[in-house]
């Protein structure tokens, strides 16, 4: 997929420039780190305007973007790329022309990064994975995470089948969410549902988990920050914290770090609705 590569490494050329007035909204959020993943760019799924008003909301020193930013799956099967989502690759750039540091740990649907890791491009560093120093003084090992998933390493074709499936049940949501709308209710995601009532579903979030905070303290990491499930956490499993940022398909979230090094799971879906202070929008850390 070297033309998705193409649309961020050169996205100030192939798109229109984002309007110098969208920038930061008046009473802009900031944080010393933000991380976010899971855009799926590329898919009628990904929640491109909602992504925009964050990024030009929330502004950081380092923003990390970890994996399936551009989903090469989906382009492979069909060509979707809308203007919102030509506005997102602008104000990536926009930022690291600004001077935020911006961090690309590419992940399995846009694993055609992955060959350029150690490259720049637009001022966006490509790299295989990080450590990041909170402010407190915490090691925090980035990655996405797909290599820690068993269907995506043992079984790719698997993988490809449970990515069209997971594509209909967005189709589908959409027209439920369209519905409810109509009725006044508030969003509902069908697929994050599924994950969290089916046994099966329940099992593998643990166990992906579980296998990723046993790598961080492998290497004698105080935390993990990844992505790939699409389910926004954080806690503490056997001593290491394990903070998964979300996604941009369905909950909206990102993780962010304070000025104190204080890290929180930020739902923009609910900062959406509600308009309330970040401190009331956010999962907070034990």
């Amino acid at each position: 997929m070297r033309i998705a590569f193409d649309a961020l490494a050169a996205g100030a050329l192939t798109a229109h420039a984002e309007p110098d007035h969208a920038e930061a909204a008046p009473g802009g959020l900031r944080f010393r780190t933000v991380w976010i993943s899971d855009l799926h760019l590329g898919t009628p799924g990904c929640q491109a305007q909602a992504l925009l008003d964050f990024l030009r909301t929330v502004e950081c020193d380092t923003l990390f973007l970890v994996g399936d930013i551009i989903d090469g799956w989906q382009l492979r099967r069909t060509w979707y790329w809308p203007q919102s989502h030509n506005d997102v690759i602008q104000k990536l750039l926009r930022k690291a022309r600004k001077g935020t540091r911006v961090i690309y740990v590419p992940g399995n649907h846009d694993e055609f990064a992955r060959r350029y890791v150690e490259h720049n491009f637009g001022g966006i560093d490509v790299a295989e994975e990080w450590v990041h120093r909170t402010a407190d003084g915490r090691r925090l090992w980035v990655i996405h995470g797909d290599l820690f998933d068993g269907v995506i390493q043992c079984a790719k074709w698997l993988a490809y089948v449970g990515d069209s499936l997971y594509e209909f049940t967005l189709k589908l949501n959409r027209h439920v969410n369209s519905l409810r709308a109509r009725l006044g209710l508030p969003y509902w995601s069908l697929s994050k549902y599924l994950k969290l009532k089916v046994k099966r579903a329940v099992s593998y979030v643990g166990d992906f988990e579980n296998a990723v905070a046993r790598e961080a303290r492998r290497r004698g990491m105080q935390g993990v920050v990844c992505g790939h499930i699409h389910h926004a956490e954080m806690r503490d499993i056997d001593g290491i914290l394990y903070a998964n940022d979300g996604d941009w398909v369905e909950s909206l979230t990102a993780l962010v770090e304070h000025a104190d090094g204080r890290l929180e799971i930020l739902d923009w879906a609910a900062w959406l609705r509600t308009g309330r202070p970040c401190h009331e929008s956010v999962v907070q850390a034990s």
